[in-house]
C-alpha cells in the first residue's frame, strides 16, 4: 500500500501530526490487518484519528492517492509502454477519461506539446505479457479515440527506475513527532 503525497500542495499546511504522519507512511502501509492503528501507535493515534486525517488530506489534494501498488513485473507484466497521442485539443478532457478508464491502462495524462518536434498531448501506460499485447490494447485505443487522433507512438520501457512519490526530509522539522496523546 502506498500513500502519494502532491508536490503542488504546501507541506507548510500540515500540521505536525499530519507531516509526522505522512513521514510515518510515504515509503507505504504496514502490510498487518489494521495498517492505520500501526501508523497511529508509536504517534499516540487511534486508527481511525489517521484514516479522519489522511481523508482530510486527500479531499484537501494534500495526499493524491491511498492505493495498493503492486509490482507489474513480477506479476508478469514486461511489456510496458508509455503510448503518447496527438489528439484534438477540444476532446482531449473527454476521451482522456474514457481512455483511463480502459482496463489496461494503469495511468492516463494530458501533457503541453512541444511543437514541431513532439505533437503529443495524451499519455497512457499500457502494461501486457508480450509486446503484441501492447500493441492490441494500442490499437483498441486508437479506435476509441477515433478520428480525434492524428497520431500515436509507442515508447517501450528498457529498463526499471526506482518509483517513488514525493518524500518529505530535509526539510526543518521533518523528524519531528507530535507528543503523544493521552
Amino acid at each position: 500500500m502506498s500513500v502519494s503525497t502532491c508536490p503542488s500542495e504546501s507541506p507548510s499546511a500540515l500540521d505536525a501530526t499530519d507531516r509526522a504522519i505522512v513521514l510515518a507512511t510515504q515509503a507505504g502501509l504496514p502490510l498487518v490487518p489494521d495498517p492505520w492503528t500501526a501508523v497511529g501507535r508509536p504517534l499516540g493515534l487511534s486508527g481511525e484519528e489517521v484514516r479522519r486525517r489522511l481523508a482530510r488530506m486527500q479531499e484537501a489534494g494534500i495526499v493524491r492517492r491511498i492505493a495498493a501498488v503492486p509490482n507489474h513485473y513480477r506479476l508478469g507484466y514486461v511489456a510496458n509502454g508509455m503510448t503518447v497521442w496527438d489528439v484534438d485539443d477540444a476532446q482531449i478532457d473527454r476521451l482522456g477519461r474514457e481512455v483511463g478508464n480502459l482496463p489496461g491502462v494503469s495511468h492516463c495524462y494530458r501533457r503541453p506539446r512541444h511543437l514541431p518536434e513532439w505533437p503529443y498531448n495524451l499519455f497512457a501506460m499500457l502494461h501486457g505479457h508480450t509486446r503484441e499485447e501492447v500493441e492490441r490494447q494500442a490499437e483498441e485505443l486508437r479506435a476509441l479515440l477515433g478520428e480525434a487522433c492524428r497520431d500515436h507512438r509507442i515508447l517501450y520501457s528498457s529498463r526499471i527506475l526506482k518509483k517513488t512519490g514525493l518524500r518529505l526530509a530535509g526539510r526543518p522539522g521533518a523528524g519531528h513527532q507530535p507528543e503523544p496523546r493521552r
